[in-house]
């Protein structure tokens, strides 16, 4: 089927409209027209070759919601008319411990990236969510059980949502627990939203007091200004985790001592440049620790998509057309979003 989309034919090219072809859909297939998409900084990393691997022509794109079209003859989750979701996988091994347990994110032969990853569709690797349609294994599509009003908002929990719900899910954040989430961007706002959503007390961090009334209306209880010491030095050895959200390299002692004995300091912004190694005398007088995390697996993107609908909880957004996406990505650089911004594809025409 051709299908319409934006892409970019080289790192130094700019998006452009470009026609792909999509497959017809097999028998276990859902064929989606995509209504929305959300822009992760992951697209412009990816795009613009800035992490290796990058393979072209790369049309982006892994926050989907959009409208299935056809479904294949041994597909029964899903009807012609159900609003839908695609994340950031969309084919894994299904074999392997990790998939297995439902974790699919962590396949120990690498999941299927929505984009740039391998298949054996032309042009060989996966074209994402900036097109019209799209198609999809039914084992990776998800149901989106919040108004229409709300879909375009509900793109980027594909992404920004699941990525902090993971984490908080895995170190059982909840009532009693005292709860850190450093940064208030496109992750950020949403840890906020979802950690008080699950009732616990949660202090924002950030660098910039102006920042402060935001993150309270997001949901945070607290705020404390990351370069204010001694704002910093009155938490010190209370919180039960902490969810790190920046994407750039920063001194991670300055969190991990505001740990209990036994807390966690979870990462999941990947930076440009390696941190500075942390205080080991901290982590170990302290049995304290440092984690990372992932995406979350099908069940449970699906468990943070229903938790949001029932919550009426959606991401901050931007909505922009799709001949809009490179001064979007200028944006972006310059962190001038609150706080995502999404594609309305019904403007590719």
């Amino acid at each position: 089927m051709a299908t319409k989309a934006y892409g970019a034919y080289a790192a130094d090219k700019p998006l452009e409209p470009i026609d792909i072809e999509r497959r017809a859909p097999g028998e276990h297939d859902v064929q989606i027209d995509i209504l929305y998409c959300g822009v992760c900084h992951s697209d412009l990393h990816q795009v613009r070759s800035e992490w290796d691997g990058t393979l072209y022509p790369c049309v982006p794109g892994h926050e989907i919601v959009g409208r299935v079209s056809a479904v294949g003859g041994h597909v029964s989750k899903f009807q012609v008319g159900d609003v839908v979701g695609v994340g950031c996988m969309v084919d894994s091994c299904q074999h392997c411990a990790s998939c297995d347990e439902g974790l699919e994110q962590y396949c120990e032969n690498g999941f299927v990236g929505t984009y740039n990853g391998p298949t054996p569709d032309a042009p060989g690797h996966t074209l994402g969510g900036y097109s019209q349609r799209i198609v999809v294994s039914d084992k990776f599509v998800l149901k989106v059980g919040h108004g229409k009003q709300d879909l375009a908002a509900v793109a980027p929990l594909l992404c920004a949502g699941i990525t902090t719900w993971s984490p908080l899910r895995h170190w059982q954040v909840g009532p009693g627990k005292k709860v850190g989430i450093v940064g208030i961007g496109g992750l950020g706002h949403m840890g906020v939203k979802l950690a008080h959503a699950l009732g616990a007390h949660v202090v924002a961090f950030t660098t910039s007091e102006s920042k402060r009334a935001d993150a309270l209306a997001l949901g945070a209880d607290e705020v404390v200004v990351s370069r204010d010491a001694e704002a910093m030095a009155a938490h010190a050895n209370s919180f039960d985790f902490i969810l790190d959200t920046v994407a750039a390299s920063h001194d991670l002692d300055a969190f991990t001592t505001l740990l209990k004995r036994d807390g966690t300091l979870t990462l999941v912004g990947v930076p440009e440049h390696a941190h500075p190694s942390p205080n080991v005398a901290a982590l170990i007088f302290k049995r304290r620790s440092i984690a990372g995390s992932l995406i979350g697996g099908i069940a449970e993107t699906q468990e943070m998509l229903d938790f949001c609908a029932e919550h009426g909880i959606v991401a901050d957004i931007e909505m922009i057309r799709a001949d809009e996406i490179e001064a979007a990505y200028a944006r972006m650089l310059k962190s001038d979003v609150k706080y995502r911004f999404v594609i309305d594809i019904a403007s590719m025409g």
